[in-house]
């Protein structure tokens, strides 16, 4: 990986963040859940159509993290009514970071979440959060190192599947 840019994604780039988030999302969980589950996740939630309306909405956020030209990773950020759930006004979700497999261990992680502490500052964010499920131990580990703590649960449903995800957040003030 020569060169790692981190840029912010706009409507041309809806095909871009469709490839990068079903591939990211199958590597990450398609040996824990079923086949019927991951499909129907993955046409609904990276449809073209969804994927373009949260592109334009302005309280959501895009960025791609693209190394020798190819996208290798993606964030999410979510502010205001754009939040998954009825959080502070002045927090700032993290709704997704995720980096290709052969990306991992690479810090286009950090790096991505080095974007989001950006953003964070620039809205005077009183604090980050999100939620992760609790079996994705890679994401639970490098969230605690950047400083998360778990404050509630929630429930994340992935096809017929009632999953639990750990809520966690960190305070910036």
């Amino acid at each position: 990986m020569n060169t790692l840019k981190i840029t912010k994604a706009t409507i041309d780039d809806v095909l871009k963040l469709q490839s990068i988030g079903r591939q990211t999302f199958s590597e990450t969980f398609a040996d824990l859940n079923s086949e019927d589950n991951m499909k129907k996740y993955l046409e609904e939630s990276f449809a073209t159509a969804k994927l373009t309306a949260e592109l334009k909405n302005p309280a959501s956020y895009f960025y791609l993290a693209v190394s020798d030209e190819k996208v290798v990773g993606y964030l999410k950020l979510n502010i205001a009514d754009a939040q998954t759930e009825k959080e502070d006004l002045d927090a700032l979700e993290i709704e997704r970071i995720y980096v290709a497999k052969e990306f991992h261990g690479k810090k286009v992680a950090q790096a991505l979440y080095t974007q989001a502490e950006k953003i964070a500052e620039e809205i005077k964010a009183s604090y980050m959060w999100l939620g992760v499920w609790e079996k994705n131990f890679r994401a639970l580990s490098f969230y605690t190192k950047n400083g998360f703590v778990q404050f509630d649960t929630h429930i994340f449903r992935l096809g017929n599947d009632e999953q639990t995800d750990l809520m966690m957040k960190k305070n910036l003030t």
